[in-house]
């Protein structure tokens, strides 16, 4: 049976094998299970954690899947304690955050591909239903401080303060808009609300001179733009 320093030396040694891998080639080459073990080495210490990491992809199925697990889930896994699901979710909301930054640092929002992608790094994943506005000059460029969160509902009900929208776009001098929200539990088809609303917020907008580019709806499986449908003409 080997001693209490022996399997801490041989833990030390495989954490160490693992950053060094990732440090020469970043994740290439890794296994599922090696990466989830690489994450948890920062939030449980000397200790051997593949057996978790294994825990957690048979619960979750893949590294995403660890990822979008909520905190409770998370806990719930034998031997993963607050300190690692809060780990977990630290370095989920640092990605989130990062490809967020990435992609409002895109000098033009003028295609419907440029915006479903855009609102694809930002939507993904979420669990309630929230809906924001991108404020953008008349080149389409993103303005300063150019996407507001408007509201944030329920799973599946979000209620939208037109006046809000409004008096944000002349605070920033905009010259256009683009909607966006989410389906956490639908498709991305349209509901007879969603193209009342658009229409409604089209209309006020123009009285200010101000234009509704489009409206984006991602969902778990699919995305939706009005522009291409021709429903923002």
């Amino acid at each position: 049976m080997l001693s209490e320093a022996t399997l801490n030396r041989e833990c030390y040694g495989h954490r160490k094998r693992l950053r060094e891998r990732f440090l020469k080639s970043e994740f290439r080459g890794f296994a599922d299970h090696e990466v989830v073990e690489l994450l948890l080495t920062l939030c449980i210490p000397r200790r051997d954690v593949k057996m978790q990491a294994k825990k957690l992809l048979c619960r979750f199925r893949d590294v995403g899947g660890v990822l979008d697990a909520d905190l409770d889930e998370l806990r719930g896994i034998d031997g993963i304690g607050e300190a690692a699901a809060t780990g977990i979710k630290i370095i989920k909301a640092l990605t989130e955050l990062h490809l967020k930054n990435r992609a409002e640092r895109q000098c033009r929002l003028d295609s419907s591909d440029a915006l479903i992608k855009f609102w694809e790094n930002r939507m993904r994943g979420l669990k309630m239903e929230i809906f924001e506005v991108a404020y953008l000059d008349a080149d389409l460029c993103l303005l300063e401080d150019g996407i507001e969160e408007i509201e944030r509902g329920t799973v599946n009900r979000v209620h939208i303060n037109l006046r809000k929208i409004l008096e944000l776009a002349l605070a920033r001098h905009a010259s256009c808009l683009i909607l966006a929200h989410n389906h956490p539990c639908g498709d991305a088809k349209p509901s007879d609300v969603d193209e009342c609303l658009t229409r409604k917020i089209k209309v006020a907008a123009a009285a200010l001179d101000i234009t509704v580019i489009d409206h984006i709806i991602i969902a778990k499986n699919g995305k939706f733009s009005f522009r291409e449908h021709g429903l923002v003409l």
